[in-house]
């Protein structure tokens, strides 16, 4: 088999690789739980190399990334589900109804109109699949329908929290600016320190994450994403604690010889040398 620039050739090679006599094992173990993990993670990896500029990484990234939806689709049409076809039927059929303005005679001035448009098709999707539901005979009330309920659990927590926060704000549950956020920044630090001192430590995870959903909103209302704003923090301690590295490498030392207050000293000759050659 030789490699293609065409989607069927990918669509054979997952159907050779789950071949039950002749394909992998390993991939003929797998099930939608256990490669679930890896899509995240292949979208992860998408994230990093746009983050870098990495056009070749960006490119092979979005090829492990479409394995990860032909992997899903190939399963689910081994089950009888559907097929990979059904998945682009799918999303051609959303794309098109959702963008009035492109592809029929609505018009939208800005990006905030066209936004409005998707929320009110998105909505009337979301109606037609619960009355879907009912006509099945199932349970509407059993598959999610709360008004954040489409938010998805497996989102990374912060994502979350800002998606939560987005909706309730369309129906007018937000603050109107960040000063308010910040009082209540000040709250759960306060009700933190409480519940440090009594020494009750589910207390203080719970306030711990009250905290961390606050900072979120906070991010949200100065148009600050919370997931790219720690990233880049996460980034700036990985180069600085690298800088330590290296400066008690060319003094012939490790990490582990290192004492809290010298590797103190180099990290803020890591934040002066850093900030002059940024």
């Amino acid at each position: 088999m030789k490699p293609s620039g065409n989607i069927e050739r990918l669509i054979e090679i997952m159907a050779a690789l789950r071949a039950p006599e002749t394909g992998c094992p390993w991939d003929i173990e797998q099930d939608f739980e256990s490669i679930a993990p890896y899509t995240i993670e292949e979208a992860y990896e998408v994230a990093d190399a746009i983050a870098r500029g990495d056009m070749d990484d960006l490119r092979d990234e979005l090829g492990d990334l479409l394995l990860q939806v032909v992997y899903h689709a190939r399963m689910a049409e081994e089950a009888g589900d559907f097929q990979f076809e059904d998945v682009v039927q799918a999303i051609t059929t959303k794309m098109i109804r959702r963008h009035p303005h492109v592809f029929g005679d609505a018009k939208a001035r800005s990006a905030g109109m066209a936004k409005g448009m998707w929320d009110q098709i998105k909505a009337l999707e979301k109606q037609e699949k619960r009355a879907a539901r009912l006509a099945r005979g199932l349970d509407p009330e059993d598959h999610g329908q709360g008004y954040l309920d489409s938010v998805p659990v497996s989102l990374p927590a912060l994502t979350r929290s800002l998606k939560l926060q987005e909706r309730a704000s369309r129906v007018g549950f937000d603050w109107g600016a960040p000063q308010p956020v910040l009082d209540k920044i000040e709250e759960e630090i306060g009700e933190l320190k409480h519940a440090l001192s009594s020494g009750d430590a589910a207390a203080a995870k719970e306030e711990f994450g009250d905290l961390l959903f606050a900072l979120v909103n906070l991010g949200r209302h100065l148009h600050v994403d919370a997931e790219s704003a720690l990233a880049g923090t996460n980034e700036k301690f990985r180069i600085r604690f690298h800088f330590i590295e290296k400066r008690l490498s060319e003094n012939g030392r490790s990490l582990d010889d290192a004492s809290l207050e010298e590797m103190e000293e180099l990290w803020q000759q890591a934040k002066s040398h850093l900030a002059r050659n940024a």
